[in-house]
């Protein structure tokens, strides 16, 4: 298979590379996809968008609801959290997105490649396994859909128990009493708000003007008034205003809405 050439190799099976590699195949393009993980799916699947908003979310939001329900009248036994049970909840939640993307994948014929990608020259791609035993594929055409990865801060170190990145952030063995986020993005605010609604106290600092920067201006005012609405404080750094007109007095175009999350 290392030397079968390719009409498309896709480098990241995120979103964005898996479903590019599924669609290439079934518009009859012969596509491998490579994936450094060891499962298909990138960190949305595992550790970003999909674990704290589908397999999170809903039991902090019961568990919130039903702390606060004597406001509206009603009277209950205070709910128990079982952070251990979650966390099952949302491993199997994972775990089975993942396997679905695999399904997908092989239902589609799209060859499949563990280990990291480098485009050694053109048309050729070097997938280096864990062993570290490497091949060279060949191919017409690559998409490089490699996503993102954490910020680093200059001086600290992410050890993923006291300063922990997004994907240590879902693993925590306890409630932590105080939380500081270090920006104010989509994952941010969501693992923010999820901690927040199990009892912490969370602070969520922004180096832009507003949250979630890479958003429409009412998209971000709108999760800014979410977030405060949760009661986590926050706090932002101007850098600059930008003016509301243009020079010939117009308003500015709005700025492309970004793409619709996945349900």
């Amino acid at each position: 298979m290392a030397n079968t050439p390719y009409d498309l190799i896709v480098i990241g099976s995120g979103p964005g590379g898996y479903v590019c590699a599924i669609r290439a195949a079934q518009l009859g393009l012969k596509t491998a996809l490579v994936e450094k993980d060891k499962t298909f799916g990138g960190t949305c699947s595992t550790s970003a968008a999909f674990p704290p908003r589908r397999c999170c979310m809903p039991p902090s939001s019961t568990s919130r609801r039903a702390t606060h329900s004597q406001r509206w009248a009603l009277r209950s036994v205070a709910p128990k959290l079982d952070l251990a049970a979650m966390m099952t909840f949302k491993d199997e939640g994972v775990d089975g997105n993942v396997k679905g993307v695999a399904f997908l994948l092989k239902k589609n014929k799209v060859d499949t490649f563990q280990g990291v990608g480098r485009i050694a020259a053109s048309g050729k791609v070097e997938v280096k396994g864990a062993e570290g035993k490497a091949q060279m594929l060949d191919t017409k055409a690559i998409v490089i859909a490699t996503g993102s990865d954490v910020a680093r801060l200059p001086g600290i170190s992410i050890d993923e128990k006291r300063v922990v990145s997004s994907t240590g952030a879902l693993v925590l063995d306890k409630v932590p009493a105080k939380l500081l986020v270090i920006g104010a993005g989509v994952i941010g605010l969501e693992l923010g708000s999820v901690w927040r609604r199990l009892g912490a106290e969370v602070l969520v600092v922004e180096f832009s003007i507003a949250f979630c920067p890479a958003w429409t201006t009412r998209c971000a005012d709108n999760s800014s008034a979410c977030s405060r609405s949760r009661a986590s404080r926050s706090s932002c750094r101007p850098r600059w205003r930008p003016s509301t007109r243009r020079a010939t007095g117009s308003r500015p175009r709005s700025s492309p809405r970004p793409a619709a999350q996945p349900n």
